[in-house]
């Protein structure tokens, strides 16, 4: 295993929170070819620092780690790239690449609007 994609969550306390992440992760893995983890920033298990450190015992070389984020607020202007940062200090032997939110990307924004109009028709059919 030389590559893999971390997905990063912020992570919460309450385990319903997490179930829709656990089970989009799970999903996923199924179509890739390359490893793939699920991390939490934090308040949950596993965090981002036990996932890196899990791959880098395990000899991977490269990891992307993909926000599950909408925007890049605080959290990913400062927080996140210092706890990335600290990370590739920690583990000199994996290359760490922190890739912008998911929310930027322009097929989610497609993919949230048609979820968005689908709701709006399906509440305006209700309301006639």
């Amino acid at each position: 295993m030389r590559d893999a994609l971390i997905l990063l969550a912020h992570g919460s306390s309450d385990p319903n929170w997490r179930a829709p992440f656990e089970h989009f992760a799970d999903a996923l893995a199924g179509r890739l070819t390359t490893p793939l983890r699920l991390a939490y920033m934090e308040l949950c298990e596993p965090s981002l620092e036990a996932t890196v450190a899990e791959l880098a015992e395990a000899g991977v070389r490269r990891a992307e780690i993909l926000p599950l984020f909408f925007a890049a607020g605080r959290h990913l202007r400062k927080d996140v790239p210092a706890q990335v940062e600290a990370l590739a200090a920690a583990h000199r032997g994996i290359t760490l690449t922190l890739l912008p939110p998911v929310g930027e990307h322009p097929a989610f924004v497609e993919a949230l609007a048609a979820v968005v109009a689908e709701q709006a028709e399906t509440t305006g059919a209700r309301e006639a």
